[in-house]
């Protein structure tokens, strides 16, 4: 098998990608406003546009962690996990016509600004400081991703390539605001396609069309679409894959503070619709495109595995190695698939710093300063603490993704941290925008049970780890062969042996986390809330306009409910002034 190598030309195009992200920020740094607000470093002026919104919305999340996670996911497990795209498409009307609108008639910076109106101060810090922790674990992970793959292409020590992407990152992220954030999420998001399509195209030409990839693909059982087990510890089905897909979707792309800021960046409530819109069939491309890169590079491997022939350490590794092993011929190739697995990484880390930004200034240093010096923190004052503080979580990433390898695989490590907090912080929100009778504490008790829960089966063990589809080692060497499938068959039975002496929680499939901790947070927090109210322990009279709890602030809740309870309060109105009519004209 031929090895390919990272020559000067692939340095060439990699410090070109670095450089021109660099100098995106230093432009917007100097242009327009030169970010002297929050509202421009933080909203980009509110002045953006649908086209670079939908393009960031599918950047900030589905960036290495899909390109390198999905495609191995592919590798190992087959194609089920297309089956996710069902749940975009069925979440995206419920974030954009339930959520979106709520969060727009306010116009808040930070989304947790919501839950204080809707139930109070502690809501709002607790929720604020969830998301904190949810995005600062994730960011570790998503600079993890591409430092392994520099490592296994060019030999470059993980350390220094960890460095170099959080330092690039860090510098045009806290230099340029969101609006530079926006714009390099549109490039790097081409990048990423240009890295994945890469991949496909190679193989293909080996394969002598991508007919043949198919073909070797379900010969041996990789075209796998038909899971319909009930079996929750099934580790993907299509009610796994859509049930829990749908909530992680909802808790990313309907509440979460990183994209909510992106879509209020945009000039009105349509095109911020319209930005959700089409994330979702780019969003779909990047998923099936990585999908078939991973059964591509399974063509290429499928007599010979490379963990199993010991090339690897683990399978995370497989795309950049099929990188170095066959784009070397072509100059430049190996640097533009390094670039997009950079430029994926760095789209998610600057997302995570821009929003993270965001909430530590609404949600804890203006509170703080007003508490202090009894005023309030003015936004021309605001500026030069919040690009610190991104300055800070910036380093805080770097020094996170040190110990991101113990996370396992990448793409259940992320999965598995937005499953455990989002699902929880989902339930909380969507308890506010369609509840009248939740109150603070009600809610805050399911909130923080559900955490603790999905903590514990989410990142409790020990687990088993999941059983992969077979590989070949036959076109590696007999001596190789046999003492690699030797192991490979040891390893198997000693799991499936042992698989009934795991704790059952944690045998369940990680897309069920959300699920769970959403369940258990919405449940409690509702039945909790009308048992508080009924002892008089807690009420709701924050979410009314006057002091006599009739005049409804119809802001706080989900449009169709909003209308509806308007229209009601219209004709109980109505109603009373036509008995009163009635009365007065009788006599």
């Amino acid at each position: 098998m031929t090895v390919g190598t990272f020559d000067a030309w692939d340095a060439a195009v990699l410090i070109s990608i670095l450089i021109i992200s660099a100098l995106i920020g230093i432009y917007y740094r100097y242009t327009g406003g030169k970010q002297k607000t929050t509202k421009e470093y933080l909203m980009a002026d509110k002045s953006m546009t649908t086209f670079p919104v939908s393009f960031s919305l599918m950047a900030s999340f589905m960036s290495a962690i899909s390109l390198m996670g999905v495609s191995n996911e592919s590798y190992q497990f087959g194609t089920m996990f297309c089956v996710i795209n069902i749940a975009y498409w069925s979440s995206t009307p419920i974030a954009a016509y339930i959520f979106l609108p709520v969060f727009y008639r306010m116009q808040t910076t930070s989304v947790y600004e919501y839950l204080e109106r809707r139930f109070g101060q502690a809501t709002r810090l607790c929720a604020s400081l969830a998301f904190t922790i949810q995005m600062v674990l994730y960011m570790g992970i998503a600079l993890y991703a591409p430092a392994l793959a520099l490592e296994a292409v060019t030999g470059i020590p993980r350390s220094t390539a960890i460095l170099v992407i959080g330092l690039v990152c860090t510098f045009y992220s806290t230099l340029g605001g969101l609006k530079a954030v926006l714009i390099t999420d549109v490039f790097q998001s081409f990048l990423m396609f240009a890295a994945i399509f890469a991949v496909i195209a190679v193989s293909g030409i080996k394969a002598g069309g991508l007919g043949a990839i198919w073909q070797v693909a379900a010969e041996r059982g990789r075209l796998e679409i038909t899971e319909f087990s009930l079996d929750p510890t099934v580790r993907h089905t299509w009610w796994s894959l859509i049930i829990g897909g749908m909530v992680t979707y909802l808790s990313l792309y309907g509440v979460n503070q990183t994209q909510v800021q992106r879509l209020l960046s945009v000039h009105n409530l349509k095109s911020a619709q319209s930005a959700l819109w089409w994330n979702v069939p780019i969003l779909g491309l990047l998923s099936f495109s990585t999908i078939f890169s991973g059964l591509a590079i399974f063509y290429y491997y499928r007599d010979c595995d490379p963990l199993l022939e010991g090339r690897i350490k683990s399978r995370d590794q497989l795309m950049p190695l099929f990188a170095v092993d066959t784009m070397g011929q072509y100059p430049g190739l190996c640097g533009l698939f390094v670039s997009g697995i950079f430029s994926a990484s760095l789209s998610s880390i600057s997302s995570a710093v821009t929003s993270l930004s965001a909430v530590t200034l609404e949600d804890y240093l203006k509170p703080l300063y007003k508490v202090i010096f009894k005023r309030t923190l003015i936004d021309s004052k605001s500026t030069l603490p919040t690009k610190v503080v991104a300055f800070i979580f910036g380093l805080l990433c770097i020094g996170l993704a040190f110990g991101a390898g113990s996370l396992g695989g990448v793409l259940q490590a992320s999965l598995t941290i937005f499953g455990v907090v989002g699902g929880p912080l989902l339930a909380v929100f969507t308890l506010g925008v369609c509840t009248t009778r939740s109150n603070q504490r009600g809610v805050l008790l399911g909130f923080w049970i559900s955490i603790i829960f999905a903590f514990f089966i989410g990142f409790g063990g020990p687990k088993p780890k999941p059983q992969t589809l077979t590989f070949s080692t036959s076109g590696c060497g007999n001596t190789t062969s046999f003492v690699a499938e030797d192991l490979r068959l040891a390893t198997e039975s000693s799991r499936v042996a042992t698989e009934q002496e795991y704790l059952w929680l944690y045998r369940l499939s990680y897309l069920w986390f959300s699920v769970l901790g959403f369940l258990i947070a919405l449940v409690i927090g509702y039945s909790a809330s009308r048992v508080l109210t009924y002892l008089k322990w807690a009420d709701n009279s924050q979410i009314y306009l006057d002091k006599y709890r009739k005049q409804l602030d119809y802001d706080l809740f989900a449009p169709p409910l909003s209308r509806r309870w308007r229209r009601q309060e219209q004709e109980r109105a109505q109603s009373i002034q036509d008995e009163i009519f009635t009365k007065l004209t009788e006599q």
